[in-house]
């Protein structure tokens, strides 16, 4: 049985938005509720969990904070993940100029948060990225100017670049 991804992407989604805005990157390993359970029965009190769990749910587990001085892709090509996590995700937030496919880079010296922030067109959103070892991936996008739960888009390639790096992450390194 397929594992549902959607649901666990947009779960942490939701949990995300919650949060509010000007979130670090949070990174998570997906695990299989049934499994989690078995091996820890004293967390389905904790996750509020009674009675049967369905067979395809996942349960986000976040992992430490990456290192703040290392670049995402980087900290990425560190990861590795024991054969008992089905899947990964990651939440972040990113900057982007709307409807520009033109790559702008800020004046040498400036801070470039500060100058991409005042470009016109700039937009805040929060991406949920998530993969499982089978193949699976899903992800969710929340822009800051429509922050509402009914506004987020979710999909499977929405995100390919972050969810094809995620993928890596859950490959053996034979």
């Amino acid at each position: 049985m397929p594992f549902n991804i959607r649901d666990a992407v947009m779960e942490l989604e939701r949990h995300a938005a919650g949060q509010g805005w000007d979130q670090p990157i949070r990174v998570y390993a997906l695990v299989a509720t049934t499994v989690l359970l078995e091996r820890e029965p004293a967390l389905a009190e904790t996750l509020g969990l009674s009675g049967a769990v369905d067979a395809d749910d996942l349960t986000p587990v976040e992992q430490e904070p990456l290192p703040p001085d290392i670049p995402l892709e980087e900290a990425l090509g560190r990861m590795a993940w024991p054969e008992a996590v089905t899947g990964c995700a990651l939440v972040m937030e990113r900057l982007v100029l709307k409807g520009s496919d033109v790559t702008l880079e800020p004046p040498r010296g400036a801070d470039a948060a500060q100058w991409a922030g005042a470009q016109e067109g700039a937009e805040e959103i929060r991406m949920v990225a998530g993969v499982l070892r089978d193949g699976s991936r899903h992800s969710a996008l929340r822009m800051r100017s429509h922050d509402s739960d009914d506004q987020v888009l979710n999909g499977q390639d929405l995100v390919p670049a972050l969810t094809s790096a995620l993928a890596l992450t859950l490959e053996d390194d034979d």
